[in-house]
């Protein structure tokens, strides 16, 4: 940018400057994430644009190269090779790594649906009480805080590496059921089309289990902007518009009938002390009957801006 100033002096000499001013741009920075896995929609991904929209920095998205397994998404996490992940918390998770505490489905996630074996509906009708799901086998993946909630609870839990494996093991009868966020079951049918499942009817399993975006130690800028970009977010209605509008929601509030199904609530005693629990703002109440006529109307609602 060139500034001319021109000043007329009193003998009559017209001086001029020529300040050269340089112009600075933004920033720019790259994200890598793990590679988006064929059970999985663009949600998170879209969540951590949303937030990043908001920074002043010109942030550029990248994916691995392959779908990363949970421990190996872990280390490449602390080693810098992946920028972000997502996920359930935990103690050694907030210990390891920069958690974002704003639960990234609001609380969906907390409640779980089951996968089940087609045609065993009628074994599941008997189940009431946590006592009775004590005698069900119930898959999980070896490494998830899941499977620690679930054993602290006396629940049988039959667990396995790699999550893919996990719904050809249901299938075969390795375990009875597979419990999902309920926002993930209606997905992830649908990615297994060949094998007999199906989901549960009238039950849920409830415990507290926010999902957080979790970033290295190494980069507190990274994590400073998601924070900021989320809390921006949920100020000015841009987080509402997208969870409302997001496909995946959409159809988890439309079909999973939370508040009609049999609740079987457990505690989860890793959640950090350091969870927000008293922040009304950023959690449903998602057993209410009236849910999916709210979300309706907040995803149609076209005076909250659009997620960018």
């Amino acid at each position: 940018m060139y500034i001319i100033l021109t000043k007329i002096l009193r003998y009559g000499i017209l001086v001029v400057a020529v300040i050269t001013v340089p112009l600075l741009a933004a920033e720019t920075k790259t994200v890598i994430t793990n590679m988006k896995s064929n059970v999985q929609t663009d949600y998170m991904n879209g969540l951590l644009k949303l937030a990043l929209s908001y920074s002043d920095k010109n942030y550029i998205f990248s994916t691995t190269s392959e779908v990363y397994s949970r421990p190996r998404v872990m280390e490449s996490l602390k080693s810098g090779a992946i920028s972000v992940m997502w996920g359930g918390t935990s103690e050694e998770m907030e210990r390891d790594f920069i958690p974002i505490r704003i639960d990234a489905y609001r609380g969906l996630m907390n409640h779980r649906l089951f996968f089940i074996r087609q045609g065993d509906q009628a074994r599941f009708d008997n189940i009431k009480t946590l006592e009775d799901l004590k005698q069900i086998r119930l898959g999980q993946g070896r490494s998830w805080q899941d499977a620690s909630i679930l054993e602290s609870a006396g629940l049988n839990v039959v667990k396995t590496t790699k999550k893919p494996s996990l719904y050809h093991m249901l299938d075969g009868g390795r375990f009875d059921a597979f419990p999902r966020g309920a926002n993930e079951v209606w997905t992830e049918l649908s990615a297994f089309p060949d094998l007999k499942l199906t989901v549960e009817k009238n039950l849920v399993l409830i415990y507290p289990l926010p999902t957080y975006f979790f970033v290295s130690q190494k980069d507190p800028v990274l994590a400073k902007d998601i924070e900021f970009g989320l809390e921006s977010a949920i100020k000015d209605g841009a987080f509402n518009k997208y969870f409302y509008g997001s496909s995946e929601v959409q159809e988890a509030l439309g079909k999973a009938d939370l508040g009609k199904r049999r609740a079987i609530r457990i505690n989860n005693p890793y959640l950090p002390k350091a969870t927000p629990l008293d922040r009304k703002e950023l959690w449903l109440d998602l057993m209410s009957t009236t849910t999916s006529a709210n979300a309706s109307n907040l995803a149609d609602d076209t005076s909250l801006p659009s997620p960018q």
